[in-house]
């Protein structure tokens, strides 16, 4: 990789993307794709180019990989999965249209192409413990029947056509720095925030629902991991299980309580969110990951916790509070 497009660069993953690649490759192009109302703003727009990148305007696409010569493109543009519940037909407009445009594009330019799969590719039937690499897939939102298309066409792109086209099955991702929006995972981010703001916090997932999670860094890390890995070692390729750590709401907030002890916590759960994470596998199989490519995760629950908490009281300007384990805060 060296000049790079990562479409949706504004969003929870692309923020973050756009700027480990721009220090990873800081000879490049690393292009920071956007739609009107979403555009860069901050170190995001003034540490290196940018361009509007709907998926859905195919020679829009073509324009910004002929001017900035781009060999590779992270395709991040998706509705999450509660909002794509509420608008099915955009989220296959742009899930599946969108994609179908990129690896023509691809096809035609010689580009590799990155298009993240998820937990929700994952159905009822499936195996819940330990889910396997290859098992059987048959979700029932829109969300996970985009992600099971995803991963299909990515094949039939790289077998009909040769284009190189890789891919991780992405858990509920935790982040610091930029806020999720309409995710079923979400709920693991957003008590971090209330912890560390004072505030109640309302779970709206079930206790006891049990998915896999991840700290940012270590999906950034995957996201770049898979795109450099040797292609004569891929048996897989859309798309591989990767997992850190799994964890259901109760397991969470003791965790953050041993460092902020006054948390507090109800459920008013969403019967939306809680049908998804009801499908969803509880821990998956990623050994396929750890042996094709190396896959192996830096953060587990105690570890993230601690970095999340940190790292939020920064952004907050909060002071150290007498309740919070002195090991977070150097003043």
């Amino acid at each position: 990789m060296k000049n790079v497009l990562v479409i949706g660069s504004t969003g929870q993953i692309g923020s973050e993307l756009t700027m480990k690649l721009r220090k990873l490759y800081p000879e490049g192009n690393i292009v920071a794709g956007f739609i009107q109302g979403a555009e860069p703003k901050g170190i995001l727009l003034e540490s290196g180019p940018s361009a509007e990148a709907d998926v859905r305007n195919g020679q829009m696409l073509a324009d910004i990989v002929d001017k900035y010569q781009i060999d590779t493109i992270y395709n991040l543009a998706a509705l999450l999965s509660a909002v794509a519940e509420k608008k099915p037909l955009l989220a296959w407009d742009i899930q599946m249209n969108g994609l179908l445009n990129i690896l023509e594009i691809a096809r035609e330019k010689h580009c590799a192409v990155f298009t993240p799969s998820s937990i929700g590719s994952f159905g009822p039937e499936t195996p819940h413990q330990g889910t396997p690499q290859d098992t059987i897939q048959r979700p029932r939102s829109m969300y996970g029947v985009t992600k099971v298309a995803t991963e299909l066409l990515s094949d039939y792109y790289f077998h009909k056509y040769g284009v190189d086209t890789r891919s991780v099955r992405f858990p509920g991702l935790i982040s610091y720095t930029t806020l999720p929006g309409g995710g079923t995972t979400d709920y693991a981010v957003e008590i971090y925030y209330a912890a560390v703001k004072g505030e109640e916090f309302v779970c709206p997932i079930q206790a006891g629902t049990y998915m896999d999670m991840m700290y940012m860094p270590d999906a950034l890390k995957a996201a770049v991991d898979i795109m450099e890995a040797d292609p004569t070692r891929l048996k897989h390729r859309n798309s591989f299980n990767i997992a850190a750590m799994s964890f259901e709401p109760e397991t969470l907030r003791k965790k953050i309580q041993e460092h902020i002890p006054g948390l507090r916590m109800r459920y008013e759960v969403d019967p939306v969110r809680q049908a998804i994470a009801n499908s969803w596998p509880d821990s998956m199989d990623d050994s396929c990951a750890r042996e094709e490519w190396d896959w192996k995760p830096s953060y587990d629950l105690e570890e993230m916790t601690v970095d999340m908490i940190l790292n939020l009281r920064k952004k907050f300007g909060l002071a150290q509070m007498n309740n919070l384990d002195h090991t977070l805060w150097a003043p």
